[in-house]
């Protein structure tokens, strides 16, 4: 059994987090928006600018240098989404850059009048890309809604879509905006009886959670590491077939056998690829096991144990003020249905003014509709502001967030 989690040690490896600001402390609660990262990722980035740069495909050291950078961090991608063969690994700027590139690619593969199943629950770069693409192939977009009150998919929400036509099913792991955690696995199985292909967004499930794209019964599982601790890339798996068969934007110079490379178009960020390898030997110092991705299964549920008694002690901190409604699930006995994402409103107060009066206190958060465009709106918040929301990961502390509950009972006086 993994030993419980040593905060203090945990925050010596982040540099950012020694940082303060005219004598106050940060307190970065900002992170569903972007984590920061320890000094094992700067250090490997910094050592290809130093040492390996250069492009790839030559005879000497910096090149032959730079190609082991690179396939060294398909196979640590490999690992920590537990995928079968780095083959399966597609790099890219980030997660929407990714989708609209890849939604391009399977664009070939529709017909008008098929359809496509899109979340009410999603941040918008697993919505919008797909619109943009039944807007050009004339294909039918119906939705998935989930229950505004609970904050939680129906377990016959997408059954209510499907019908014979449905080709594709786009959904996320878990809201950016809510922090509810969906059970992608039981939708998957359900789209792909009706032979739809499964696009899923783990963005804001990577930082909390272990992937296993082997289980999950999907096609495409895609998230960002800058995210989860990493630098600012975006990382694609695709089921080998599904990449050998899906036409690739690319230039003529590019083999379609290299499979998961004419995906990755141009020069690619070396540095950032070697950020995203040092990220995931960060997480997987935490975990137990003779193999890099047990070891990160493992460090997952380690640190899991460390951030849900964290977050519920700030729902249960912001359940005592009046007025304040938090927008997902509370109950200490459901918090395998959430992550450590918690919005709230608070009634007739703008969350921008929150915002800004815990940024006073050096207290990092986001405002508005951090774009969750169709929750915000489901929830009918699209014209009172969105939410305020704050975002734990497991470097945060309790009395960080005893600062914010601090902070937050001075605001609203």
């Amino acid at each position: 059994m993994n030993p419980a989690l040593d905060v203090n040690a945990v925050r010596t490896q982040f540099p950012a987090l020694a940082l303060s600001d005219a004598g106050n402390a940060r307190v970065y609660f900002d992170n569903p928006a972007g984590t920061q990262v320890p000094q094992m990722v700067i250090d490997r980035m910094v050592d290809v600018l130093k040492f390996k740069n250069a492009n790839l495909g030559g005879y000497f050291k910096t090149t032959r240098d730079a190609s082991a950078v690179v396939e060294d961090a398909h196979q640590a991608m490999a690992d920590f989404y537990n995928a079968a063969s780095p083959d399966e690994i597609v790099f890219g700027q980030n997660m929407t850059s990714l989708t609209l590139h890849f939604s391009r690619c399977l664009a070939k593969t529709f017909k008008p009048g098929d359809e496509i199943v899109l979340s009410r629950m999603d941040h918008d770069a697993n919505v919008a890309p797909w619109l943009l693409l039944a807007q050009d192939c004339g294909l039918r977009v119906r939705w998935m809604d989930f229950d505004p009150e609970t904050c939680e998919f129906p377990e016959d929400a997408l059954n209510k879509v499907l019908t014979e036509k449905t080709r594709l099913l786009a959904m996320g792991m878990a809201s950016n905006c809510t922090g509810t955690v969906h059970d992608v696995a039981a939708f998957a199985g359900q789209a792909k009886k009706a032979g739809a292909l499964v696009y899923l967004d783990a963005v804001q499930y990577a930082p909390h959670l272990a992937i296993d794209v082997q289980a999950l019964g999907a096609d495409v599982v895609v998230s960002s590491a800058y995210k989860w601790f990493g630098p600012h890339q975006g990382i694609l798996w695709a089921r080998k077939d599904l990449l050998q068969e899906t036409f690739a934007y690319k230039v003529r110079a590019v083999s379609d056998s290299e499979i998961n490379h004419k995906f990755e178009t141009g020069t690619q960020s070396h540095e950032g690829m070697a950020g995203c390898h040092a990220a995931v030997d960060y997480l997987a110092q935490f975990g137990t096991g003779e193999i890099r991705s047990a070891r990160i299964k493992s460090a997952w549920t380690r640190l899991a144990a460390y951030e849900q008694p964290l977050t519920q002690h700030l729902i249960n901190g912001l359940q005592t003020f009046k007025s304040l409604t938090i927008r997902g699930v509370t109950s200490a006995n459901a918090a395998h249905k959430r992550v450590p994402t918690v919005s709230f409103t608070v009634e007739n107060v703008n969350p921008d003014g929150l915002a800004k009066r815990l940024a006073a206190d050096n207290i990092f958060v986001w405002s508005g509709h951090n774009y969750a465009l169709e929750p915000i709106k489901r929830m009918g918040l699209e014209n009172k502001g969105g939410v305020l929301r704050v975002g734990l990961a497991h470097y945060n502390t309790a009395a960080e967030v005893d600062a914010l509950l601090s902070s937050l009972h001075s605001a609203l006086k």
